[in-house]
């Protein structure tokens, strides 16, 4: 049985300042530069802007992906420089980097166990699913449809985070009323200490929310000023929400695919859960740059503190001990889409049509008996 000690990760665990600087700047350069292009050339034919617009949400998805680095301390040696670094990346997705890395980490923490983490689709499973009502089953079928990349990426982008600070504001100053009525006599200090936000979990949370939400509105209307409210808000969204759509669509087939370890909590194993609960997407060369190599996604769970500029030497490196890695090319992402529900007795994932087979099995069962019961479905 392969075992952790048995892979080569520590050689290729080392950051380097270097290469990190020259990721950062070839990215975030072309980045200004292609904005700065963008109105020029609209001026001049409306034909230009459409290959402006496809290269701006591909380095935005690559601003994305160093940022994931920054958020795992992996992009730079110095915690305060991936923390700077990951939180102006985050300024340029919308996104507050920290509430949201401490978020990804929980997902690293838990990969694999879907009864604790139910990916970024929060899929149920089949029990929950069976409980639903008519209707409901086919809001929830509907609501993870791949088509739903595009508005929920713009949603998760740009109004998920305004939301939350808007919220929890709202929360905390209901708290400060609720406590000035019924304890007249707690200190401010007090009052604010015993908050409790559902937005944000730590004080360290909030101020990046809150820094995070003053750059990302402050940019907006000083480009707006710059270059037409209309141009830059019609450009901004359809990148934005392309960009969030093709990271989110990247993240879920590295996790929903046939075969993928879903485990319940007792029996989980953090080793297994890295490398048959990640796949291993084989993309194009230019793909693989603009998505800082994200795709050997196995390595990145077996070590996150392993940058993306070393996840392909190290892959080859292992490449003797994955050989249970799942792997897909683009060809096979789409069928990763129906791989909704959570079956927890046979501890892997469904389709809805997979799982109305079942139940129809069990229909058929009571009325011949000879047939398989549910349960057995899952030996």
């Amino acid at each position: 049985m392969v075992k952790k000690s048995d892979f080569v990760l520590a050689p290729y665990m080392t950051s380097n300042d270097w290469r990190a600087t020259y990721q950062l700047l070839n990215t975030v350069i072309p980045y200004i530069l292609l904005w700065s292009l963008a109105a020029p050339a609209a001026s001049i034919s409306l034909w230009l802007l459409p290959p402006i617009m496809v290269l701006i949400t591909l380095f935005s998805v690559r601003c994305f992906s160093l940022m994931h680095d920054c958020g795992h301390y992996s992009l730079f040696r110095s915690k305060r420089v991936n923390r700077v670094v990951g939180f102006f990346l985050g300024v340029i997705n919308a996104i507050p980097q920290y509430p949201w890395s401490r978020g990804h980490a929980y997902h690293h923490k838990t990969n694999g166990d879907w009864q604790q983490y139910r990916g970024p689709s929060a899929i149920l499973s089949t029990e929950e699913f069976a409980n639903l009502s008519p209707s409901g089953q086919w809001w929830y079928e509907a609501l993870r449809h791949p088509i739903m990349l595009f508005p929920g990426g713009f949603f998760y982008l740009a109004l998920k985070p305004r939301l939350a600070l808007i919220l929890g504001t709202y929360g905390f100053v209901v708290h400060l009323v609720t406590c000035l009525r019924q304890h007249p006599g707690m200190g401010i200090g007090k009052m604010i200490t015993s908050y409790q936000s559902k937005t944000w979990y730590t004080t360290a949370e909030f101020w990046d929310l809150l820094l995070n939400n003053i750059c990302v509105v402050g940019s907006w209307i000083a480009l707006s000023y710059a270059l037409g409210a209309g141009f830059f808000l019609g450009v901004y969204s359809i990148t934005l929400t392309c960009a969030a759509a093709i990271f989110i669509c990247v993240f879920f087939v590295q996790h929903n695919f046939d075969t993928s370890y879903a485990h319940t909590t007792e029996g989980w194993d953090y080793l297994s859960g890295a490398i048959e609960g990640s796949s291993y997407l084989m993309l194009p060369t230019i793909l693989k740059w603009f998505s800082a190599d994200i795709g050997y996604h196995n390595i990145h769970h077996l070590s996150s503190r392993i940058p993306n500029y070393h996840l392909e030497a190290c892959h080859q490196a292992n490449a003797h001990l994955l050989t249970q890695v799942k792997r897909l090319r683009m060809a096979d992402m789409p069928d990763c889409f129906k791989f909704i529900l959570w079956d927890a007795p046979s501890n892997r994932l469904v389709s809805i049509a997979e799982f109305r087979q079942m139940e129809q099995m069990v229909a058929d069962a009571v009325v011949q008996p000879d047939r398989l019961p549910y349960a057995s479905t899952h030996q």
